[in-house]
C-alpha cells in the first residue's frame, strides 16, 4: 500500500502562491522561521525563498544543550545556501532560570522532575522558542511561519503553543514521507533528508521512537483513516498491521484534535443574543 503520488510542480506552485498571499494579505515586511536543521524547516525555508526572496526571510536557530551538533551545522548550511538572515540563540539560560523559579515555588513541579519528566521540559523549550520567534516577529513586523507536516499535525506530535504556534503552515497538507520525496527533488541537502527525524528536546530523542511507528507506516494509516475514511476491517486488508495498532493511531488523532483549534467557548456554536 502506497500513498498517492503528488505532482512536484503543482505542489510547489500552490505552496509558493499561498505564501505570497499570506504575506501580502497581512501587509507585513517579512517572514520569520525557526530553522532547526531538519527536513521540515529546511524545506519550508526553501519554499519561502522561492515565494518572497532571501531578503524578506529571517531565520533563527534556537539551540539548547540537547540540540545535536549536526542539526546546528545543517541549519547553518541551509541559511548559507539560501542566503537568508540567520541568528543562533542558546535558550539554556532561559529554560534553566524558568525551572529554577518553578522548583522553588511549586512542590508539584519538584515531584514531576523527580520522575524525570522529559516531555514537560521538552514542551517548555518549544514554548520558549515560540516566544522568541514572536518577539522578533513583533519587532520586525513579520509573520511566523510554521514547519509542521500533515503527519505530525494529525496526531498532535507538536507542542501546543510551542512549535505548533504559527501564523500559517506551508507544508501542513503534506505527509512526512511525501515531503521526503519532494525535498529530494527540490534539492534539499541529502544529509538533512537522510538523518533520523528528531526534535532535539532531550538526549537521544528520535521522532519515530517517540511516536511508536515509522513514518512510512504512520502515513499509510493516516491516509486510510482520514483521507479514505476506512474502517479497521478494510484497513487490515490493505496493511500488515493489527487492529490495536490502528486504534492507537485513531486515539492519537481524537485525543489531539484540540491542538488544531482555537480554545473553545460555551457559546461558539450558539447564539448568546
Amino acid at each position: 500500500m502506497k500513498l498517492p503520488e503528488i505532482d512536484l510542480k503543482t505542489v510547489k506552485k500552490e505552496i509558493v502562491s499561498f505564501i505570497k498571499e499570506m504575506k501580502n494579505e497581512s501587509n507585513v515586511d517579512g517572514l520569520i522561521i525557526g530553522l532547526s536543521g531538519g527536513i521540515d524547516s529546511s524545506t519550508v525555508a526553501y519554499l519561502l525563498k522561492e515565494a518572497v526572496g532571501s531578503e524578506n526571510i529571517y531565520s533563527y536557530h534556537l539551540l539548547s544543550s540537547t540540540t545535536p551538533k549536526e542539526d546546528t551545522e545543517h541549519a547553518r548550511l541551509v541559511s548559507k545556501s539560501l542566503n537568508i538572515s540567520y541568528k543562533e540563540i542558546n535558550i539554556d539560560s532561559i529554560s534553566h532560570e524558568f525551572l529554577n523559579l518553578a522548583n522553588d515555588d511549586n512542590d508539584l513541579v519538584n515531584d514531576a522532575y523527580s520522575l524525570e519528566n522529559k516531555a514537560v521540559e521538552g514542551n517548555l523549550k518549544a514554548r520558549i522558542r515560540m516566544s522568541l520567534l514572536y518577539y522578533f516577529a513583533n519587532l520586525k513586523n513579520c509573520l511566523v511561519v510554521g514547519t509542521g507536516n500533515k503527519s505530525e499535525l494529525l496526531i498532535g506530535y507538536f507542542t501546543k503553543y510551542g512549535d505548533g504556534a504559527c501564523d500559517f503552515e506551508p507544508i501542513g497538507d503534506i505527509y512526512k514521507t511525501q515531503l521526503k520525496k519532494l525535498a529530494k527533488l527540490w534539492g534539499i541537502p541529502k544529509e538533512i533528508i537522510d538523518k533520523p527525524p528528531r526534535a532535539g528536546l532531550w538526549e537521544n530523542q528520535t521522532d519515530e521512537d517517540e511516536i511508536g511507528f515509522s513514518y512510512e507506516i504512520l502515513d499509510q494509516l493516516l491516509y486510510l483513516i482520514t483521507d479514505k475514511e476506512l474502517e479497521n476491517m478494510d484497513i487490515l486488508k490493505k496493511m500488515d498491521i493489527s487492529s490495536s495498532e490502528i486504534d492507537i493511531v485513531r486515539n492519537k488523532i481524537a485525543n489531539n484534535k484540540h491542538k488544531l483549534h482555537s480554545p473553545p467557548s460555551p457559546f461558539e456554536n450558539k447564539k448568546l443574543f
